[in-house]
């Protein structure tokens, strides 16, 4: 049986995600669940930070052209493979990567640079605290520039049938909190619950995973590390 993921983060991950699932052979479906989208930033001065800190791609898609060409030869710290990919293509040259999680980031920070250092942290609007709380710790000042919120979408049940069709899900890639409250409602409507009832949740992180606590612990995973590739390795398991 080919297995119907749905996938639900944002565009355009969410197509990406869905090719390459697709070429593994799998059934994937595109249904955001949420979106990025761009925030009126203050303007920075380069010169008044050391380094620069990445936790997500979606804070290089929304930063102004002026702004990425002013940080363009300060080192940039990513949190991961993809997140430094996208930094070198919009022009950022001297990028250093983490593991994949902000805490990895935060450490590899905390070893290449000194206290005091001064770090223009690139980020969304919703975000937790835990990154600037351990550079603090470190003695390293944190400015936060706020590049993009992340909003929750709430399609209509005829939208959902529309991209569902009438076979059920089998599972479910849920990259965020937001999307995860967004699918339980989804899987609430008498006409949905039948596609949606025997999916199984692939949770991006423990946080997320969180929100189905009152779902079968059977039908909720997590993945080993905060990323895509950890996910589809999940999905290949079931094989």
């Amino acid at each position: 049986m080919v297995r119907r993921v749905l996938v639900t983060r944002p565009q355009p991950g969410a197509d990406r995600t869905a090719s390459r699932l697709a070429q593994s052979g799998f059934d994937a479906i595109v249904l955001p669940l949420s979106e990025t989208v761009p925030l009126v930033a203050e303007t920075i001065d380069a010169a008044d930070f050391d380094a620069i800190a990445v936790t997500s791609a979606n804070a290089i898609r929304h930063a102004t052209p002026a702004a990425l060409s002013a940080l363009r030869n300060k080192p940039v710290f990513a949190v991961g493979l993809r997140t430094a990919a996208t930094c070198r293509e919009a022009g950022l040259t001297l990028v250093f990567e983490a593991d994949g999680d902000a805490m990895a980031l935060a450490r590899v920070l905390c070893a290449q640079t000194p206290p005091a250092s001064r770090v223009l942290y690139l980020c969304g609007k919703v975000r937790r605290p835990h990154f600037e709380a351990v550079l603090a710790m470190h003695g390293i000042v944190t400015t936060a520039l706020e590049l993009y919120d992340t909003l929750m979408l709430c399609p209509s049940e005829d939208e959902v049938h529309r991209t569902l069709g009438h076979d059920a899900v089998t599972d479910v890639l849920v990259f965020s909190q937001k999307a995860a409250f967004a699918i339980l409602s989804l899987a609430r409507l008498p006409a949905l619950a039948p596609l949606l009832a025997p999916a199984r949740y692939i949770c991006i992180s423990e946080r997320v995973a969180d929100a189905f606590s009152g779902i079968d612990v059977r039908r909720r995973v997590v993945a080993a590390t905060p990323d895509e590739q950890a996910m589809i390795a999940l999905l290949d398991e079931e094989r």
